[in-house]
């Protein structure tokens, strides 16, 4: 890899693991820990890409890059950040920045971004930048699937395609479906979401598009709308009205899942599905959990100051929460309101958990037997897709397969990449290991991430 990279930083760890590693990897560096020197740089033509953080000591570094593209409009760059929210990876789409790359992040990755980077040069043509993106916005969470989740929308904020978002009651769909609007280029026009006992027929449905105009429909848990709502939509939708307003539903299930079939027509699935997303549950983002606990309580107003200790914060991470986001708020809304003094302490929460009705799965210190009923559900899903048939012989088999890659992956990244200590971890002998690393196909480069 032959290139000048410039790089501003203010963290010095992370400055110099990155010019470590660039230089190891044949390229000249230049750092610093401040926006303006990196001005001189690029004013001084020098450097072929810029790696640069957000958050800097003398500014903005999303906003910086807008200043530098007028100086260098060739010059790619490559946006690091430990603000892992979607409006900054919707800021660094706009700003027309080659890659975004949310702290933690793998070496590897950024490598490989800047070598596509250095061999491209790309010239991409800015996006329109209109109304300020505020900094409120309630979509938290820095684990990895929500940070491939921003990156997802920011590339499709602004595209045409109907939107199909798939997750379960509580994820926060119709919150991800008003985020992609206001943030969007249609902010500004009309947001109008149509629910399964919300349509009265072909009329009434024409006049809400009418009344939409140019902006955007949501249709609300589609999945529950009946034949004729259905019918009446598929209609509606093949009407190349002028403006068209842009498409997005939601529902709590793949809509071309075996659950569906027979009750949704197939029709309607092909002209709502031009790009599906998924929003996870918060099982699997339990990690955010703290996060959102923190944020949810400062949002309150009654909470008096309050906080959560680190043991409360982490038996949180313990319950299912099969009302996922929503249902957190709402007991932490109760925790703010409950606890008598100013630290919520995990004996808090475990009161108002045992209040909880129709609580799945019990609080623990390992959350063992959460873990296995969502093995079971999953499993149990696996079953139901053969209806009154039984899946082909070799469950067992295939399960394990499943199942067993996934968690020495997992392990592999949790120690770094050493098959000594993920051997432990497991409680494999290293032998065998490394015979299910070759037997399964999980890569060898999973390496400790930089954070």
């Amino acid at each position: 890899m032959d290139g000048i990279i410039l790089i501003a930083e203010d963290d010095t760890g992370v400055r110099k693991v990155l010019s470590q590693a660039l230089t190891r990897a044949g390229c000249k560096v230049h750092a610093t820990s401040l926006l303006t020197t990196l001005t001189r740089w690029v004013s001084e033509g020098r450097g072929d890409l810029v790696i640069t953080d957000v958050a800097m000591p003398d500014g903005n570094g999303i906003e910086h890059i807008r200043q530098l593209k007028e100086i260098r409009p060739d010059l790619p760059f490559i946006v690091i950040s430990a603000q892992n929210t979607i409006t900054t990876a919707i800021r660094a789409e706009e700003a027309a920045v080659y890659s975004y790359l949310p702290k933690p992040f793998d070496v590897p990755v950024l490598l490989n971004q800047v070598k596509s980077a250095l061999d491209q040069k790309p010239n991409r043509p800015e996006s329109v930048h209109g109304a300020t993106v505020g900094e409120d916005l309630p979509l938290v969470g820095r684990t990895q699937v929500m940070q491939s989740l921003y990156k997802l929308l920011a590339k499709v904020m602004n595209s045409n395609l109907p939107l199909h978002l798939v997750g379960e009651t509580g994820t926060g769909k119709s919150l991800i479906a008003k985020v992609i609007h206001e943030l969007g280029d249609r902010r500004g026009l009309p947001l109008i979401t149509i629910g399964p006992d919300d349509l009265e027929g072909s009329e009434h449905l024409a006049s809400i598009f009418a009344k939409s105009k140019a902006g955007t429909v949501v249709l609300d848990e589609v999945g529950d709308f009946n034949a004729d709502a259905q019918r009446v939509l598929v209609r509606r939708l093949d009407v190349h009205s002028d403006p068209a307003p842009r498409i997005i539903s939601t529902s709590q299930f793949r809509l071309d899942r075996a659950e569906c079939r027979g009750n949704f027509r197939r029709d309607l699935f092909y002209r709502l599905c031009g790009m599906p997303i998924e929003v996870p549950a918060l099982r699997q983002r339990i990690n955010d959990i703290p996060l959102l606990a923190e944020h949810f309580l400062s949002m309150t107003g009654r909470g008096g100051g309050k906080q959560f200790t680190a043991s409360a914060k982490d038996l949180l991470k313990h319950f299912e929460w099969p009302g996922n986001v929503r249902q957190l708020r709402s007991i932490v809304q109760q925790l703010s309101l409950a606890a008598l003094r100013p630290e919520i302490s995990d004996s808090d929460v475990k009161a108002v958990m045992e209040l909880v009705p129709g609580r799945r799965g019990h609080l623990s210190s390992t959350g063992d037997t959460i873990f296995s009923e969502q093995i079971s559900e999953q499993i149990r899903r696996y079953f139901n897709i053969f209806g009154d048939d039984l899946p082909p012989v070799g469950v067992h088999l295939r399960v394990q397969r499943e199942v067993e890659k996934p968690l020495i992956e997992v392990a592999l990244d949790a120690t770094g990449g050493n098959n000594i200590k993920c051997a432990e971890v497991l409680g494999i002998n290293r032998n065998t290991l490394r015979k299910k690393i070759k037997n399964l196909g999980i890569s060898g480069d999973r390496r400790k991430r930089l954070t």
